[in-house]
């Protein structure tokens, strides 16, 4: 990290970060899809979209989009969330809980690195 000599170089290296962030968070460029049919709803999905939902209102993100779908077919890993970054290929996880949605949400929307971890193989 640079030196911080003065005021105006703290606001420099701020307006640096936010223009980083903003070119991972581009209008419409992320799309967050939540597996709503009955086995995900079963298996607490509505608990995952809501965690999901409530951290982009406190971290104050926007042009996320949040979608529910069906039944994505692979009900052992329920609840299932996808998530879409740009042009990056489609990454599916598996048994999220609210506290693996709010991970998901800082290591990979937020800092652009896929969670290993809950990640299922295609």
């Amino acid at each position: 990290m640079p030196a911080v000599k003065s005021l105006d170089d703290l606001k420099r290296i701020r307006e640096e970060a936010l223009q980083k962030r903003q070119l991972k968070v581009q209008p419409g460029n992320v799309q967050i899809i939540v597996g709503m049919g009955t086995p995900g709803i079963a298996a607490g999905a509505r608990d995952t979209m809501k965690a999901i939902l409530e951290f982009i209102e406190k971290e104050n993100l926007s042009d996320i989009i949040v979608r529910q779908t069906g039944n994505i077919g692979l009900d052992s890993w329920e609840p299932i969330v996808q998530v879409i970054v740009g042009e990056n290929p489609k990454v599916t996880y598996g048994k999220v809980t609210p506290d693996v949605a709010r991970q998901i949400m800082r290591e990979h929307v937020m800092g652009g690195k896929v969670v290993q971890k809950y990640a299922i193989e295609a």
